[in-house]
């Protein structure tokens, strides 16, 4: 997976698995004997997009490298009801003990593809480029951004790091937008620099500060069709707040750029998958 390197992703499956196993699992070890042998495939219960499969194939791995694995999707797809995603036949003690696991991370990130893919899909045409956020749960965040890039959205910054985001609380706390956007240029001039706008007047301070992307935060439409034609060659526009599947679509055909929501990963029901013994 893209988004975490091979390290980190071991160390997430060995937390993961860890959480659930602690010092063994007594159900499957007493109720199942070591000799036995399962063939499973995991389906969907519902049409869903793909996010995760590799990392899922994964927990079964790590309690037993001899299994037979087959996945038979990847990541990306759009998949329907009833189809297959995997099979595995093998010892039955490892299938069984990471089940649970790997299924709640799969169903999780899936979740959040397939909700990202109906935002993404309001937006054909507009040339709107959908964003998540950083409003992700703690731990998971890369997972989680690379589960929205699945469905369609592109990732905005991953974390504090690698770009400046100046929100109305530095603003409120640099003593005006200009200030804290001259405060970010000085200290970083390599870095690209955003900063919230929560009307048209702080709009154009940061256009004349030289901005390089602003964000807009809960305005009306009206508002943004305004803000986009005083922004046009000067910058570009991301609007944010207020974003539904509903209105999502009317947002876009203001003319931004970039539209974020948190509601791809804040919101996001996990999807029904199973794994069924053949």
């Amino acid at each position: 997976m893209a988004a975490l390197d091979h390290q980190e992703l071991n160390e997430f499956i060995t937390r993961v698995l860890a959480e659930d196993i602690g010092p063994g699992d007594w159900t499957t070890l007493g109720a199942v004997p070591k000799d036995h042998t399962l063939s499973v495939s995991m389906n969907a219960r519902e049409g869903l997009v793909v996010a995760g499969i590799e990392i899922t194939a994964d927990f079964f791995k790590r309690l037993d490298d001899t299994l037979e694995i087959k996945v038979l999707v990847k990541d990306g797809d759009a998949i329907k009801a009833g189809a297959s995603m995997m099979t595995i036949k093998g010892k039955a003690r490892p299938i069984l003990t990471a089940e649970r696991a790997a299924l709640n991370v799969l169903q999780h990130l899936s979740g959040i593809a397939t909700l990202t893919a109906k935002y993404v899909r309001e937006l054909e045409g507009t040339g709107t480029i959908l964003l998540d956020t950083r409003k992700t749960i703690p731990g998971l965040r890369k997972l989680e951004k690379y589960a929205t890039t699945c469905g369609g959205a592109e990732n905005h910054r991953i974390g504090l790091y690698d770009a400046i985001l100046i929100k109305d609380n530095h603003i409120a706390a640099a003593g005006g937008i200009a200030e804290a956007i001259r405060g970010a240029r000085a200290l970083n001039k390599e870095i690209p620099i955003e900063t919230e706008c929560d009307s048209l007047e702080q709009l154009k301070i940061a256009l004349d500060e030289g901005i390089d992307l602003v964000l807009l935060d809960n305005m009306t439409l009206d508002q943004l069709r305004q803000a986009v034609k005083i922004a046009r060659g000067k910058c570009k526009i991301e609007a944010s707040g207020r974003v539904n599947l509903k209105t999502i679509r009317a947002i876009a055909e203001t003319g931004v750029e970039y539209i974020s929501t948190s509601k791809i990963t804040q919101s996001a029901p996990a999807v029904d998958i199973g794994l069924d013994v053949l």
